[in-house]
């Protein structure tokens, strides 16, 4: 049994590994493989330079072929670390242009349905309603009386 839960394991390790995103970069990325390739190279050139007995101190500074190797794998590793940084991320498709509509069409449903959530908008868009009375500015037109009795009366025509 000991054997299955090994094997086991390190299935879901290996399947871990393929989902990493750092895996999927080196794997896809031709440049970042050859920067990675290169840093090896260099680095094990500079130590295989440092360790041929020589005092490191003296070579650091006088090797000038040491001097290009560490300078090369330094900004190969550099070159790959940034592009590692850098990796894809999960695409989210359409993320904010979804998110944009759905509020708008949300906003557009709670103006439709709520009354006071409309006055508010309103309100707050155009200023508050003023509530007056309508009263008139002109007179209203003069009705003329008939002549009185006592008029008529004393007038002899």
């Amino acid at each position: 049994m000991g054997a299955k839960k090994q094997a086991a394991k390190a299935g879901a390790a290996a399947a871990a590994v393929k989902r990493s995103p750092y895996v999927q970069r080196i794997a896809d990325d031709e440049e970042l493989r050859q920067n990675l390739w290169s840093a090896y190279e260099s680095a094990r050139a500079a130590v295989g330079r440092l360790q041929n007995g020589k005092s490191p101190t003296k070579q650091i500074f006088d090797d000038k072929k040491l001097q290009k190797d560490l300078r090369s794998a330094a900004e190969s590793f550099r070159d790959a670390s940034v592009a590692l940084r850098e990796a894809p991320k999960r695409k989210r498709k359409g993320g904010l242009g979804k998110l944009l509509l759905l509020g708008i069409v949300g906003g557009g449903l709670a103006l439709a349905v709520s009354e006071d959530l409309r006055k508010k908008v309103l309100d707050a868009l155009f200023g508050a309603e003023e509530e007056f009375e309508y009263t008139s500015t002109t007179a209203p037109p003069s009705t003329t009386t008939p002549p009185s009795t006592s008029e008529t009366a004393g007038s002899t025509t």
